[in-house]
């Protein structure tokens, strides 16, 4: 169980999942989506208050219980928020399988490694209606209270997969009628060139080495974001997905 505190992660969850959501507080006064919120959660039964302030028990794996989560979203300094169960993995068939657009555009993280990331890259997604994200199981950033709280629904509303070897699931990709597109700022073609006429998976690095190299290999082409500076030449992982999308909204 982990610890939600966006109204926004919150609502969605709601909405996608209600069973899988355990508890919800919402502020004295609800307004806006609160209010939306509380409404759902009145009706799903998951509505809650008067729990015991305090910091709760503590798990074997260093985090909350779920009585600890319960005692932090009831007391006085967390004011509001849930307790929810973290969304399962998909499966990289049916994840492909999938189909909620003419073509298809997936993400390919390879290794991203901070949850601040992370969580903007769901949200990003959600906003330009990526059909899926695929990343990697190890050295990558786990989906923590704060990649939901980021995501700002994100998570719930864009599929994702977890790989152990991502080379195999490119190599499934490309059976899938995917083009692989590997982002780098050490090649000279821009991906404005390109645009969303058939299926992509667009990968995106580690935050400081890049793509490792099998990904690299694997990629049907190499393009650079390019800017105007010739000071600064690469962006934050998470800004560099978002221009990205919409150089290749077209």
């Amino acid at each position: 169980m982990i610890l939600v505190k966006n109204p926004h992660s919150i609502f969605a969850a709601l909405k996608n999942r209600p069973e899988e959501v355990d508890a919800v507080v919402v502020p004295d006064q609800a307004t806006g989506v609160w209010s939306d919120i509380q409404m759902l959660a009145t009706r799903h039964r998951k509505l809650v208050s008067g729990l015991p302030a305090g910091g709760g028990e503590t798990s074997r794996r260093g985090g909350k219980s779920e009585h600890g989560h319960r005692s932090q979203l009831g007391g006085r300094q967390s004011g509001h928020g849930a307790i929810l169960r973290p969304k399962s993995s998909a499966d990289l068939g049916s994840l492909l399988g999938a189909r909620s657009h003419k073509f298809r555009l997936v993400l390919i993280l390879d290794c991203i490694q901070d949850p601040q990331n992370l969580g903007s890259i769901f949200r990003t997604a959600a906003f330009y209606g990526v059909s899926g994200i695929i990343m990697t199981s190890e050295r990558s950033a786990p989906l923590t209270s704060v990649v939901y709280d980021v995501s700002s629904g994100g998570v719930e509303v864009v599929p994702f997969a977890e790989v152990i070897n991502l080379k195999q699931a490119l190599e499934k990709l490309k059976k899938a009628d995917f083009w692989i597109m590997g982002t780098s700022d050490k090649t000279k073609d821009d991906i404005s060139a390109y645009s969303r006429d058939r299926n992509w998976a667009v990968v995106f690095g580690n935050e400081e080495t890049g793509m490792r190299r099998l990904t690299q290999e694997s990629c049907d082409v190499l393009v650079k974001i390019g800017g105007a500076s010739e000071f600064v030449s690469s962006l934050n992982v998470s800004v560099a997905v978002g221009s990205a999308l919409e150089r290749m909204r077209s």
